[in-house]
């Protein structure tokens, strides 16, 4: 049998998910097709730690070009912050690299109007990271839809939840501020409006928003320099304790002497300026109606997404982290007007978003792997979800719906 030739990969951004998911699962993962050549950030001893955490000997760099032209990848990794996305992309693109991207692929409709046009021209390849379209369920989810059980779609009803914990996170780091994520409507429901775009094979049409900051930021009772040496922290619902996450505190603490970010900054700074609580209406070119809602300071995690049909109606609450005990699999409720209802049981899986992380990468670098759903995501799809949300922050500021596709210029 032939020897496996392996992709090479290199890697630039290496924080909890470019270490983690895209550094130490990936070899575990993919390892048989995939060489790991380099790895690139901006705090050196970030990178280091995450060099030996990997546990590969390969260069390092603090320069994402002179990675590329030293090691010549035929793929580079891209999770650096989100607005850093698009410089990434089009240099890896312009090396004559292929790009996987973490979402959001970026956070402007001018920048993912440059993405397309690079790709475009260099006729490389952009791939965006959205593991949740890989998750068990979402794929269940979709095999019904194509079925027809329902009939055609009218509307949507599509509600997510953080938690305290979670939601609470963004407020941390440099999520927290528009001009590094977009928002969360960015950030976050590019996840949300990828999954709606793929399982309504259809482009939004036009947004209208809200979103207002009601429990963090501002609206806090007081507030901190960190968590690490606030004198609130006895009386502080979010203290968070580094000392307690040791694969964070690795990454985080000791390197922010290298640029000064903080992983425990507090949630509730004056100048935080994403919002905390949103909703919006969303209506698609086949004339499909979407409720969207995002809250971020819940004591549960997960979603409820339900699809109204003609004929029937698929619904799912989908269970994170609960105040009580849930099994460890999703249940999909199928129920037709006129006939029985159907329960689907879908077990979750080994591996991050419920088998969602390892499933992406064997789509991405095993040889040769069907893609009957269409679950791969490329350029396009990374920025019509970009764009849904770039649309809900517009008509937020409006308060006035605004269109979607026009964003993308001549892109569309």
């Amino acid at each position: 049998m032939a020897a496996v030739t392996k992709r090479r990969v290199a890697l630039v951004g290496t924080g909890f998910r470019g270490a983690g998911t895209w550094g130490k699962e990936l070899l575990a993962t993919c390892g048989e097709w995939v060489e790991l050549v380099g790895l690139s950030d901006s705090n050196p001893m970030r990178l280091e730690r995450a060099r030996a955490a990997i546990g590969v000997h390969v260069p390092a760099f603090a320069d994402c070009s002179a990675m590329l032209t030293e090691t010549r990848p035929d793929t580079l990794i891209v999770c650096t912050p989100d607005d850093t996305h698009a410089r990434m992309i089009v240099t890896a693109l312009e090396a004559g690299v292929d790009v996987l991207t973490e979402k959001p692929m970026t956070t402007t409709a001018e920048m993912c109007r440059t993405i397309l046009a690079a790709e475009r021209r260099t006729g490389r390849r952009v791939d965006v990271g959205f593991n949740y379209r890989f998750s068990p369920t979402a794929r269940a989810i979709k095999e019904v839809l194509l079925s027809g059980i329902i009939g055609e779609i009218v509307s949507v009803d599509f509600h997510w939840y953080l938690d305290v914990q979670h939601g609470a996170d963004y407020f941390r780091r440099w999520h927290a501020f528009i001009a590094h994520s977009g928002s969360l409507f960015v950030h976050k429901a590019t996840h949300h409006f990828d999954l709606l775009n793929w399982y309504l094979g259809a482009d939004p049409e036009e947004v209208f928003a809200r979103g207002a900051l009601r429990r963090y930021g501002r609206a806090g009772p007081f507030r901190g320099p960190r968590c690490k040496l606030c004198p609130h922290a006895d009386e502080c619902d979010f203290f968070f304790d580094l000392a307690r996450h040791p694969w964070l505190e690795t990454l985080y603490e000791d390197p922010s002497r290298e640029d000064g970010y903080v992983r425990d900054a507090c949630v509730f700074r004056e100048e935080i300026d994403i919002f905390d609580t949103m909703t919006a209406a969303i209506l698609y070119q086949n004339g499909v109606q979407v409720s969207y809602s995002l809250n971020t300071f819940l004591p549960i995690e997960g979603y409820h997404l339900a699809f109204n049909g003609k004929k029937g109606r698929v619904q799912i609450r989908q269970y994170e982290r609960q105040a009580w005990e849930t099994p460890a699999e999703d249940e999909i409720l199928v129920l037709r007007n006129f006939g029985p209802a159907e329960r689907i049981r879908v077990p979750h899986q080994p591996g991050g978003h419920f088998g969602g992380d390892p499933a992406l990468q064997r789509m991405l670098f095993v040889p040769d792997m069907a893609d009957p759903l269409g679950q791969r995501a490329g350029a396009r799809a990374g920025a019509v979800s970009v764009l849904c949300g770039v649309a809900a922050v517009d008509s937020v500021r409006s308060g006035a719906p605004v269109k979607v596709m026009p964003l993308l210029g001549g892109e569309a």
